[in-house]
């Protein structure tokens, strides 16, 4: 676990899992979009260990510019090539049925689902035998809530790649699991849900609490390490016990 790329690295659940698995002592490449000014505090909060690149999980030459960059990286840090990717970039549209755009169907699904796809197959051209993929799926595709059609449908789609990923992938030893969170507070999750829906989500779960970002990245590191070697093609639901 020396070489590890995240995508979607900036924020939330992507920006703890790059967190944690600088504190273990890998090198992280990770991607953002836009936001500058958080991927440089996460630069900063890891302490040289991990690089961030602006790209859009959605683009194909951004995706492979990515990648590349990644392999430079790794590369000139002497830590061989990519043992681990983190495909956690997504984004999320609330809308019902009759009032979903194309356009909005198109962006999620494109970043989602495209994106997830193009990770997994530009990690599989270069990732070391014995290698770990790890892709951020959602309880939404169990458990979806109203208004999170295109949202479920793009999480359903990533859960499906992840075992035929599995399947193709290990013979050379590497393992593709998801990890379905439940309500995590995130920006994400605060953004579309009222503080009372939050207090009602955490009421639910068998611990009584939402899950934070910290939760979700210490699945993932679980998931990255030797112990985790029998384990691939499956679905970690991490919701304290929600679902």
């Amino acid at each position: 676990m020396q070489a590890v790329l995240v995508t979607g690295g900036s924020r939330g659940i992507g920006r703890a899992v790059v967190e944690r698995l600088a504190s273990d002592g890998a090198t992280v490449v990770f991607s953002y979009v836009s936001d500058d000014r958080a991927a440089r505090q996460v630069e900063e909060e890891c302490r040289g260990r991990a690089v961030a690149v602006r790209a859009d999980a959605a683009d194909h030459g951004q995706m492979e510019r990515l990648f590349t960059t990644a392999d430079e990286v790794f590369a000139d840090r002497s830590v061989g090539p990519l043992s681990a990717l983190v495909n956690n970039a997504g984004v999320v549209d609330h809308a019902p049925v009759g009032e979903l755009t194309p356009e909005s169907f198109d962006r999620v699904m494109a970043v989602n689902a495209r994106g997830a796809f193009l990770a997994v197959q530009a990690a599989a051209r270069r990732m070391a035998d014995g290698g770990r993929i790890v892709m951020i799926s959602s309880t939404s595709t169990a458990w979806p809530s109203a208004g999170e059609s295109v949202y479920a449908a793009s999480k359903a789609a990533v859960e499906q790649l992840t075992r035929v990923a599995s399947r193709e992938l290990g013979r050379r030893g590497i393992t593709v699991n998801a990890v379905s969170p439940g309500p995590t507070d995130t920006d994400m999750l605060r953004a579309g849900a009222p503080p009372e829906a939050m207090a009602g989500v955490a009421h639910m779960t068998a611990l009584g609490r939402v899950g934070t970002p910290a939760d979700v990245a210490a699945v993932v590191a679980l998931l990255l390490s030797p112990d985790a070697a029998w384990l691939t093609g499956q679905n970690l639901v991490a919701d304290g016990g929600l679902v």
